[in-house]
């Protein structure tokens, strides 16, 4: 998990790099302080995936490159095989796995997300990102937090909001949780 972090700051400086932004810009289009920001690039704190979809939509780079270091480079279909998505663990609470990461010019992102079970007295990290989120929960039961509302979503419910709202989740019942998020 700690090299696939430091992988991704690494993108992040050389994005800042070739696009000639300083830290300043980079840290306001993520919301956070320069602080913050700065231990992004350093790999020190992990940078939610909703941050880099900022980042992406603002300079114009595709996700998955900024997650895998990848660039997209088929235009009529892209095919995962089950289990095979680029998959990147953002914390140990949870794993993304891309289902498009290789279609040019996508217009969602989706993954299938793992959530590991939490403590019970562990608090749920709200974040927001521009744009839609669609949810379906494949297996297991999740507490999702939109803004002060708590939803329970259990294997087969879904749910679409406005991914401006502060968001987040955790995982019921001491069990790990798949679904499927797609980022619009």
């Amino acid at each position: 998990m700690d090299d696939q972090i430091k992988q991704i700051a690494e993108r992040l400086i050389g994005l800042r790099d070739a696009l000639d932004i300083d830290i300043k810009d980079m840290a306001k289009t993520c919301g956070v302080t320069e602080e913050i920001y700065k231990g992004y690039e350093s790999g020190n704190i992990d940078i939610p995936v909703s941050t880099l979809h900022q980042i992406s939509i603002k300079y114009g780079v595709d996700l998955s490159a900024l997650m895998f270091g990848d660039e997209p480079r088929m235009n009529s279909y892209f095919l995962t095989r089950k289990g095979k998505g680029a998959a990147v663990e953002r914390t140990k609470a949870y794993k993304y796995q891309s289902l498009a990461a290789g279609f040019m010019n996508r217009k969602a992102d989706p993954f299938i997300v793992t959530v590991e079970p939490a403590t019970e007295t562990q608090s749920i990290h709200l974040n927001t990102h521009p744009g839609q989120e669609f949810n379906l929960v494949l297996e297991g039961r999740v507490m999702l937090q939109i803004g002060t509302k708590e939803l329970i979503l259990e294997e087969g419910d879904s749910i679409y909001f406005d991914a401006n709202r502060p968001h987040g989740m955790k995982a019921l019942d001491g069990k790990s949780v798949k679904f499927l998020a797609i980022i619009i």
